[in-house]
Order: C-alpha cells, then sequence, then structure tokens
C-alpha cells in the first residue's frame, strides 16, 4: 500500500484509482444521505475524488485514508448545502385529473431515491433506518453542520475527536450538535425486515389494490397518520381520508396501472405504468412504500425520470 500511495503522490492515476476505489460506493451513499438527491452526491462525489487528487501531496497520514476522505466529501457536501440552487418545485402535471386539495407543501423537492444496488449489503440490511426516506428527508430540515455531525457519529461510528477534526471544530461543539440533532429527529417507524413475510404480504397487498384501483383495500393497508408526497411537486397529503381522496382523483379519471417491483432506499419500490389503449404502459413514475408494521405509513412519488437508475424501461 505504501508503494501505491508513493506512486498516486507522485501523480499515478492508475495508482490513485487503486487507493480511493474501495471507498467510492460508501462516499457516494454518504453525499446521497447529506444532499437528499443522487444526482447532486454524484457530482459533489466527482469533486471529492478531484479535491483528494489534488490534495493528496498535503496529505500527512495523521488519519486513515477513508477518515480524510471522508473529511473532504463532508466539506464539499456542506458546501452545495449552503449554495445550492436546489431543484425548483413542479407544477402539478398529472394529465386529466385535478388535483386534490393538498394538506401542505413540502420543502424538500429535491429529493431523490437511491436504488439498493448502490449500497452496500451491510447498509441495506443492518442500517437500513439509515437511508430510509424518512431519515433522508429529516435530515434535509437540519441545519447542514447538525445533519454532517449526526451521520458521521451516528451512522458511520467516527469519534467525536475525528469529527471535531474534520470540520475544524470542538469536541463540545461536536456533542452540542448531536444532542440537538437526535432530539429533532426522535420519531422512528417499525418497519419489517426486508424479504421478510410481513413485508412480502403488505407489498403483495399493496399491489393487489393499486392494480386493480381498489381504493377502499387500499385504505385498509394505510396507517391513520398516512403521508403521501411527490417531489419535486411540493403537494402533500397528510392522513388516510388525504391520501384515499387523492387516490381516487387518480383512478376516477380512469388511469390504471401495472406496477415492476424494484427496491429503493432500502424500501419496498415500483416502477408505475400507466396502462395505455395501444396495450403499452407507459412509465409515469417510481413508487416508494414505507412501513410501519403491517401498515404502510408513506407513499412516495418520483417522477419517470428515475426509472433507469433502477433498470427499468420507460415502457412495458
Amino acid at each position: 500500500m505504501e508503494d501505491v500511495m508513493a506512486r498516486a503522490r507522485a501523480g499515478n492515476g492508475e495508482a490513485f484509482r487503486e487507493l480511493t476505489q474501495p471507498y467510492r460506493r460508501e462516499l457516494l451513499v454518504h453525499c446521497y444521505r447529506m444532499l437528499g438527491s443522487i444526482q447532486d452526491a454524484e457530482d459533489v462525489l466527482q469533486e471529492t475524488l478531484l479535491a483528494a487528487w489534488q490534495g493528496l501531496p498535503g496529505y500527512e497520514g495523521r488519519a486513515s485514508l477513508r477518515t480524510w476522505l471522508y473529511r473532504v466529501a463532508t466539506n464539499r457536501c456542506l458546501n452545495a448545502r449552503r449554495s445550492a440552487s436546489r431543484r425548483p418545485a413542479k407544477e402539478w402535471d398529472v394529465p386529466n385529473v385535478e388535483q386534490p386539495e393538498p394538506t401542505r407543501l413540502g420543502e424538500v423537492v429535491w429529493l431523490e431515491p437511491i436504488p439498493d444496488a448502490l449500497l452496500d449489503p451491510q447498509e441495506r440490511y443492518e442500517q437500513g433506518e439509515s437511508v430510509s426516506l424518512a431519515f433522508v428527508t429529516a435530515l434535509q430540515t437540519l441545519p447542514p453542520r447538525q445533519v454532517a455531525v449526526l451521520i458521521l457519529r451516528d451512522v458511520l461510528d467516527f469519534h467525536a475527536a475525528e469529527v471535531a477534526e474534520m470540520l475544524d471544530s470542538s469536541v463540545e461543539s461536536v456533542k452540542s450538535a448531536l444532542k440537538r440533532a437526535r432530539a429533532a429527529l426522535a420519531t422512528r417507524k417499525a418497519a419489517p425486515p426486508p424479504g421478510s413475510a410481513v413485508e412480502e404480504r403488505v407489498v403483495a397487498q399493496f399491489v393487489a389494490a393499486w392494480q386493480s384501483a381498489d381504493v377502499d383495500a387500499l385504505v385498509g393497508l394505510l396507517t391513520d397518520d398516512v403521508f403521501m408526497s411527490m417531489p419535486p411537486m411540493p403537494f402533500e397529503y397528510e392522513g388516510v381520508d388525504a391520501v384515499a381522496r387523492f387516490c381516487r382523483a387518480i383512478f376516477g379519471a380512469g388511469r390504471r396501472f401495472d406496477l415492476v417491483p424494484t427496491r429503493a432506499n432500502g424500501q419496498p419500490a415500483f416502477g408505475a405504468y400507466v396502462r395505455g389503449p395501444d396495450g403499452v404502459g407507459h412509465g409515469t413514475g417510481l413508487y416508494v412504500l414505507t412501513l410501519d408494521g403491517d401498515r404502510i405509513c408513506a407513499l412516495t412519488r418520483f417522477e419517470n425520470g428515475v426509472l433507469a437508475r433502477f433498470g427499468l424501461p420507460r415502457s412495458i
């Protein structure tokens, strides 16, 4: 490894890639947690690697290479959160459907899903909550430094002193930020394990209800405080009555769907295809389910532009 480091310091690109390749996927997920957008995360990861390449001669080895890379990535993410021109909110654009009155307007319209294929198996199964849509969304509402501290300490298990060094801060400041961030994210859901019998049963029931446009069956799967969102459109529906009203508007307009299963953020997800009169299903978006026990507590709909990331076609 010392030989590889020496060659990388001397400007050998292959050696630098060999040094950093083991960390690229976890750094991408780190940037995604910080930013809430996989596209932004990919951009910041490239900035991180370029900065690391340029800064490698100054790397003194006092911290591990992994820790140093996280320092570079975290600070690039903080810069992005302070200066980013986030993706703007979008108007209602569901054809031939009159929009029901939303419960409220959401602020995190730049949220995007991350395919499970990009997650390390440990993140997928042992740390599923740390990549869940609810967790990533909540992070976007916190001050940037609190987000960085919470992820570095509670998700990645860096010591307080290491985090203070990464952020050019004090241990006391890190502890204070962590306390405030934990308090803000105290509410948690009890999702069943991925692939469990409970998850499979709820998912099968959801698919049957959605594909048959059976709103009553769908309502029977929802928690009373179920939450529905659809970034980049800011419209949100909270409570079983509001979500049922939304679904009746969609199905009442004659839209019928076929669902193709996938996974996003460690959660069940589906490519949604509107059945056309020609027999072709046209991709309209991606649905991600959040489960609480044996009920659905959140349904998030993303636009069809994300389908390709999941290996899903635009039509079936």
